[in-house]
């Protein structure tokens, strides 16, 4: 049962954040072979975490709530915000799997919150959804990507997913032409940077 998890930092707690890296990576060490992909969000001049961000595959939902609020960071106040969502790895790969380029490119994970009561409609954009991605050029550009469910895994409530672009303005191109959000599917899109977590 695979979970996407955004933790937002707080305001002015970059150097508790700091001095419970160790302690991170080690609870983070538990879930070696449970990690689908994780690292920070950054601010946009990439000097400072913002949040931590983790897919992950667990036995069930409870499992997810202890690897969110059990976690150092969150017992210690860095997180103002955690969200916990039933995820599905429509790549079915983990992030160690992409081959990137840095180069000349950037990391992002984008948040689509998806509008209450839309799924009939998803559905039937979902291959055009998938084409997209293929036949503009993105579709080797993903690190990971996949749909928010429901609890119960039935429901399609929005997107999850990293991907490797030029830039920003790259970034919102491809949003600007996808079928979902151009259908208005999405209450609101999230753009964050990000970059590849775990121990160096």
């Amino acid at each position: 049962m695979e979970f996407f998890i955004y933790c937002r930092d707080r305001p002015g707690t970059a150097r508790l954040r700091d001095e419970l890296t160790e302690a991170h990576q080690s609870f983070m060490d538990g879930y070696a072979e449970a990690m689908i992909a994780r690292g920070p969000t950054l601010t946009p001049d990439r000097e400072t975490a913002t949040g931590s961000m983790h897919m992950v595959d667990l036995p069930d939902a409870e499992a997810a709530r202890v690897f969110a609020f059990e976690e150092p960071n969150y017992r210690a106040g860095v997180y103002g915000e955690v969200l916990v969502r039933r995820w599905r790895n429509a790549l079915g790969r983990t992030m160690w799997d992409f081959d990137g380029d840095l180069a000349g490119n950037r990391r992002f994970l984008v948040i689509g919150h998806g509008r209450p009561g839309v799924s009939d409609t998803r559905d039937l954009l979902l291959e055009a959804h998938r084409r997209y991605f293929v036949d503009h050029g993105y579709q080797d550009r993903f690190i990971a990507r996949g749909p928010l469910l429901s609890d119960d895994g039935t429901e399609w409530i929005g997107s999850a997913m990293l991907v490797e672009l030029r830039d920003r303005a790259a970034v919102d191109a491809m949003l600007a032409g996808e079928p979902f959000a151009r259908a208005g599917l999405y209450a609101d899109i999230e753009v964050h940077d990000w970059q590849f977590g775990g121990r160096p």
